[in-house]
């Protein structure tokens, strides 16, 4: 398992394709889960984890991994599980989410898969609120579950939606009217964080769960305006991960629009590394924020209004 991410900043390609690589691993049983390998920043068989008081039911200790102190989150247990309990044979992922680090700890880790994010598909209907799935897909006849991590790392470390007092403005919303912003999120945590973010703005807002479900909505409201979408929509906010169509793929869908082109677009993701930026300039969106800060997602929107400090 050693050096099996080594090649992951040769896989950059694939993004901007609607297409993903997954790292399939398993927690206790034989069903088979995936995490996006962009993510992912190391795999290595589980080391010796320190326990600190007070800490978390779900995390099984601390690893000092090259200088650096990373919390292990027990990701069956996490999930409802039953706790993995034999961490000597089992393996940690270190990943990064919303500007940190950690380590998921899982029972074992296959290979890496190369598939179409049109071939990744919402949960099923009727998963429920409790439901840890942000998307499901099939490799080998097998289904694969794609588990909902910001859900799962908010419940263990609830993240702040509050702006800070001074950035509070609900003229804003004033000021846009009947307008609205879109919100792009596969997660139902992050878009409910976004809203929460938002919503001292006064504006109006409109979901979507996916870039599919997005560009339904879009091309649905463009059919009522005159001549551009922005005549409703002043603002787009959209994730990059998220299945039938990543977010790279549905903003080079809008710029493409004639009538669409214009509406800004700010892609808004946990995903890191330096491609992002040079992905953003690719596809034409006006704007990258890295997951996951209130103050910051509030003054960008607020730049692409055009309204004023």
């Amino acid at each position: 398992m050693a050096g099996i991410l080594d090649s992951v900043n040769q896989r950059t390609q694939l993004v901007g394709e609607n297409r993903l690589e997954l790292l399939l691993f398993k927690l206790n049983g034989r069903q088979r889960f995936g995490i996006n390998v962009f993510k992912v920043r190391e795999v290595m068989p589980c080391p010796r984890l320190t326990l600190l008081p007070k800490q978390d039911s779900f995390i099984k200790g601390v690893a000092h991994i090259r200088g650096q102190t990373i919390s292990v989150i027990d990701l069956s247990k996490s999930t409802g599980g039953p706790a993995i309990e034999q961490t000597a044979d089992s393996y940690i992922i270190i990943a990064e989410y919303n500007r940190s680090v950690q380590g998921f700890l899982v029972a074992g880790v296959e290979r890496i898969v190369t598939l179409s994010w049109a071939d990744v598909m919402p949960p099923p209907e009727g998963a429920g609120k409790s439901s840890y799935l942000t998307a499901v897909t099939e490799i080998d006849g097998q289904m694969v579950s794609i588990l909902d991590v910001e859900k799962i790392l908010n419940e263990i470390s609830p993240v702040s939606t509050e702006v800070s007092e001074e950035l509070i403005d609900v003229s804003i919303g004033e000021k846009l009217g009947d307008k609205l912003v879109m919100i792009v999120d596969d997660s139902t945590v992050a878009r409910n964080q976004v809203r929460r973010a938002l919503e001292p703005l006064g504006i109006n807002m409109v979901l979507a769960k996916n870039g599919r479900d997005a560009l339904t909505q879009l091309l649905a409201i463009d059919e009522t305006c005159q001549s551009s979408i922005t005549e409703k929509v002043a603002l787009m906010i959209s994730d990059i991960e998220m299945p039938e169509m990543d977010g790279y793929t549905l903003t080079a869908e809008v710029k493409g629009n004639d009538r669409m082109s214009k509406m800004p677009i700010i892609l808004h993701t946990s995903l890191s590394g330096v491609f992002n930026n040079a992905m953003v300039e690719k596809v034409g969106a006006e704007d990258f924020i890295p997951k996951f800060h209130p103050d910051e997602l509030a003054i960008a929107v607020k730049k692409w209004l055009k309204i004023e400090e």
